[in-house]
């Protein structure tokens, strides 16, 4: 007995002893793996060291404590860990680590970014917690540049090679200082701040709760102070593999699209000024952002921005200019929508309910505000939508670094390619006080699309309008309308224009307008042999060309809706005779200037003849249509109308009809 219990205490001994020399092996080997991790970053010039190491074999739990790293990128980024625990570590393979959870505590990174001003940046984590953590066994080998940049691009890439079901922190702080007054300092903060479902380079989700900031400045030397407050900020679907692409100097010839957020979100935006206005943004949302490298090379334009204050000259600006262009050209938002904008001002501010564009190739699909509302000293204004349609915001930055010299303005064929750079405009429901008469004007509707273009000039183009408006009684030409009766005037205009190659012609069609309770109207004319090199902004060129026009088929026809009655009215006044009497006069001298013009032309009497008919008949609808008795040139024919209408009108063959 007394044998058996001494080789069971002796068992005991050596389980104990084995099991206490195997965890100061176990220490021992994880320190000097540490210590092999904090090496590297110093055999590449940085700075690290660490303080007490231990690992607790138990609970597989290993803690560093009094971290320190500094790289030897310029400018340098350090950072400063208090602790490092993690639990439930392992090691799947040679490659890996893995931790059940792993806490980081007041961590402290500081950075600079040399953009014009040298920016001093802060981040301070209280506590940064990731679960069911797995990633590389060592660290990965420097970038060859110590571009910040390069230092991005591969933050990013460790992050895609970590798998973790979630990384938190809840709370930064941070600061920013310029060293320069006039530029300011700045600090920010985030709560709650959270990854997760992060596998193969693919982050579900990242949230944050809340974003604020404070900014100070002394331009000129007077103090101002900028805050701000964003809540509830989220991106979905982050792909990490294809921002390090995006970023890869490699693939600077790549000019595929890659993806990297399904959606951007955030809520309710405030940002105050102390002497300013106040901003608020109720909601931010957009959809499938992602960039093509080849146009998006964020450090040829970090480069092409000039140092320090000075003025860039005009070459450097152009550069700078064609930069930026290249990066709207390699973004894509498939559709982002900013939601209850409004801006408080002492003169009384404007809130916009919606404004939604998308970016491809460096064009919106669209660009559209809607729901405007804001007041003036005169009244209140009001918009229910204005889009800018296909609008080229690459061409338009590389049009403007055109006149970034004045000495030396773009010629002219450039300057109107400005045209080129947008496809149409369209105004709806729009509302403004008209000077100080208590009374709007009213849009309900402007629409212009242009294309078809034949060099700088378009061949093609479509208006519609449709609006109304008081009559202002210091005007000479609407003292007539007001005085008989009418104190405002609405206005219906459709007009189109296109030119077809193929047949060399030019038509105006529709070409319609409506005045209010006036008149309709509504005219097609063509022209014949216009040839491609009349759209020519040579102007030379252009009349040379002209010269071969030929006058096409004209077509017009008026509804009278009270502009003969109106004409009569006035004429009953200003010659002191009753309506009739006015009328049957207004009708003779038609009949009398018409007889003079059939001497010359017998078509022109069915024509005058149908005009007295439409005076004498209230509500009737005038149809004239010309047609060219052979070839008319259309230069001769605008010479003839001014100095002589009735020999130009002898080249037609006149049809005139009247209507109910």
């Amino acid at each position: 007995m007394v044998k058996i219990l001494v080789g069971l205490v002796a068992a005991v001994v050596i389980a104990a002893g084995g099991f206490f020399g195997f965890e100061f092996y176990t220490q021992h080997r994880i320190t000097r793996e540490v210590e092999a991790a904090f090496e590297q970053i110093r055999a590449t010039g940085g700075k690290a060291s660490h303080g007490k190491v231990s690992f607790d074999l138990k609970s597989r739990t290993l803690r560093i404590a009094d971290i320190a790293t500094e790289s030897a990128s310029q400018p340098p980024v350090s950072v400063k860990i208090a602790s490092i625990t993690a639990s439930g570590v392992g090691q799947p393979d040679a490659t890996r680590f893995s931790a059940e959870a792993i806490e980081a505590s007041d961590l402290e990174l500081n950075t600079r970014m040399p953009a014009g001003a040298d920016w001093q940046v802060t981040y301070k984590v209280p506590r940064i917690t990731a679960k069911d953590f797995s990633g590389p066994a060592s660290l990965p080998r420097p970038p060859a540049s110590s571009s910040v940049i390069d230092l991005y691009r591969q933050l990013i890439e460790q992050l895609g090679a970590l798998t973790a079901s979630s990384i938190t922190a809840p709370s930064v702080a941070g600061t920013m200082n310029s060293g320069n007054p006039a530029l300011g300092n700045g600090e920010f903060a985030y709560s709650n701040l959270a990854l997760r479902d992060i596998k193969a380079g693919k982050i579900a989700a990242v949230t944050v709760d809340r974003m604020t900031f404070t900014a100070t400045s002394q331009p000129k030397g007077k103090p101002q102070k900028v805050t701000g407050d964003l809540a509830n900020l989220a991106a979905q679907d982050v792909d990490t593999a294809a921002a390090a692409a995006i970023l890869d100097p490699q693939r600077a010839n790549d000019d595929q699209y890659y993806r990297v957020y399904r959606q951007i979100s955030a809520g309710a935006y405030t940002l105050t000024s102390g002497q300013g206005p106040t901003v608020r943004i109720e909601g931010l949302t957009a959809d499938d952002i992602g960039a093509r490298p080849s146009r998006l090379q964020l450090a040829a334009l970090l480069a092409a921005i000039p140092s320090g204050t000075a003025q860039p000259t005009p070459a450097q600006a152009r550069e700078m200019m064609e930069r930026v262009a290249k990066i709207y050209e390699g973004v894509r938002i498939g559709s982002a929508e900013m939601r209850g904008f409004s801006m408080d001002m002492p003169e009384g501010g404007f809130k916009l309910a919606s404004m939604r564009f998308s970016l491809e190739n460096g064009k919106t699909g669209e660009f559209a505000v809607e729901g405007f509302d804001g007041r003036t000293p005169q009244g209140p204004i009001k918009l229910t939508r204005f889009a800018l349609k296909g609008l080229d915001i690459a061409g338009l930055l590389r049009m403007t670094a055109l006149f970034s010299n004045p000495a030396q303005p773009p010629p002219p064929d450039q300057a109107l390619g400005m045209i080129a750079l947008l496809e149409g405009a369209e105004l709806k429901g729009f509302a403004a006080p008209y000077k100080n008469t208590g009374r709007p004007i009213n849009v309900d509707l402007v629409s212009l699309d242009w294309g078809q273009f034949v060099g700088p000039v378009p061949s093609k183009a479509r208006l519609i309008a449709k609006m109304s408006g008081p009559l202002d009684a210091g005007h000479p030409g609407q003292r007539m309308l007001i005085a008989a009766g009418l104190d405002k005037m609405a206005i219906n205009l459709d007009l189109g224009t296109a030119w077809t190659e193929a047949s060399r012609s030019f038509v105006l069609e529709p070409a319609a307008v409506e005045l209010g309770s006036m008149l309709k109207a509504s005219a097609k004319i063509s022209l014949a042999n216009v040839p491609r090199e009349v759209f020519s902004i040579n102007p030379l060129q252009a009349a040379v060309m002209a010269a071969q026009i030929e006058a096409g088929a004209i077509e017009l026809t008026v509804r009278d809706l009270g502009i003969v009655d109106l004409a009569v009215t006035h004429y009953a006044r200003t010659q002191n005779v009753s309506r009739d009497a006015a009328r049957l006069a207004i009708v003779d001298d038609v009949r009398e200037s018409g007889a003079k013009a059939a001497t010359g032309n017998p078509d022109a009497a069915a024509a005058v003849d149908s005009l007295a008919r439409f005076i004498e008949t209230p509500g009737t609808t005038l149809t004239i249509k010309l047609t060219p008795l052979g070839k008319v040139p259309a230069m001769e024919l605008f010479q003839m109308l001014k100095s002589d209408p009735l020999i130009a009108l002898a080249q037609f063959r006149i049809e005139a009809s009247t209507g109910l």
